[in-house]
């Protein structure tokens, strides 16, 4: 998969099936469209790409109504390479991008790309002022010589749409199964391993303190993990079960924090970039009278991790 990080530099040796689209996250709405895009390349012969934007669109023209981050550039791109595209675009959104006319994004990108079929969701909307919806990409792609394809929503189980905010939502309610549900994979999140109070340590349980970018991340509370080590464009390393807590640390009113602690391992971590799944919501964060009342506590958890996490195949 090659990427590029603006249009006018992808590599587009064929003509192209282009999806376009935030994916954050990259739901299964979100691979409906990448997939229709590798179906119709398969049958042009072509090639599919996936064409996406960074930072949000909306950080830029109103940032006070940003939505947070669910997944994080890298993580984006490997989800992306997971779905077997040919290239992605990770196109830098400033003030000059958005100000493109419909008519000027369609000819300068589009073609640019060497687009042949363009595939949107239906809320999809281009130019400046966002002047531009699924119908204005059609009529432009009559005169210009691509077919606009747009996609309806993808339900879930319940019959209910599938969408960016409403996972947001989820994760804001800690629903980790409706999560699961919406993405097609666990939840997961990138962090860099720092330097904390080492409190857990004199608990009996040291913990990795981590710190992310990812801003949309389950309610506060205890969860069954798994973690893994990435970084240096390696996979993912081996699988590692824990426990975590997210939140404040009432019981030392000791700030905001992401603390997991890993079972049965004694690795030095700090400063590796980890990858930590949710699997499995074990309880609210509260405090606890005392140093052993909290000793006690986080000893059930791990217990209740562990009983989750081999309810739960990795």
């Amino acid at each position: 998969m090659w990427t590029a990080h603006d249009y006018r530099t992808a590599r587009c040796a064929r003509a192209t099936a282009v999806a376009i689209g935030n994916f954050d996250g990259v739901h299964l709405g979100h691979r409906a469209l990448i997939a229709r895009a590798l179906s119709e390349a398969a049958a042009m012969d072509g090639e599919a790409v996936v064409l996406t934007f960074e930072p949000h669109p909306t950080r830029v023209l109103a940032p006070e109504r940003c939505p947070p981050r669910i997944t994080g550039a890298d993580r984006r791109l490997e989800l992306f390479a997971a779905l077997s595209v040919d290239g992605v675009i990770v196109q830098g959104f400033d003030r000059a991008f958005a100000s493109m006319s419909p008519e000027q994004f369609a000819r300068e990108v589009l073609l640019g790309l060497r687009a042949k079929v363009v595939i949107v969701g239906e809320n999809f909307h281009f130019g400046k002022d966002r002047a531009g919806d699924g119908h204005a990409l059609r009529s432009l792609g009559e005169s210009l010589g691509f077919r606009t394809e747009v996609l309806g929503a993808v339900l879930d189980e319940r019959g209910a749409m599938i969408s960016s905010s409403k996972i947001r939502a989820a994760l804001a309610e800690g629903e980790l199964d409706r999560v699961r549900a919406m993405l097609g994979r666990e939840f997961d999140f990138d962090g860099r391993v720092v330097l904390g109070d080492q409190r857990g340590r004199t608990l009996g349980f040291p913990t990795a303190n981590v710190r992310t970018d990812v801003e949309a991340l389950p309610r506060d509370g205890v969860y069954a993990v798994r973690a893994c080590v990435v970084g240096d464009g390696a996979a993912c390393g081996a699988a590692m079960d824990g426990v975590m807590n997210i939140g404040v640390r009432p019981t030392f009113s000791a700030g905001r924090s992401i603390e997991v602690h890993l079972f049965d391992r004694d690795v030095d971590l700090y400063g590796r970039l980890l990858r930590v799944t949710c699997v499995a919501r074990l309880r609210d964060e509260r405090k606890f009278d005392g140093i052993d009342a909290l000793r006690a506590q986080i000893a059930q958890d791990a217990r209740d991790a562990r009983a989750a996490l081999d309810r739960r195949e990795p």
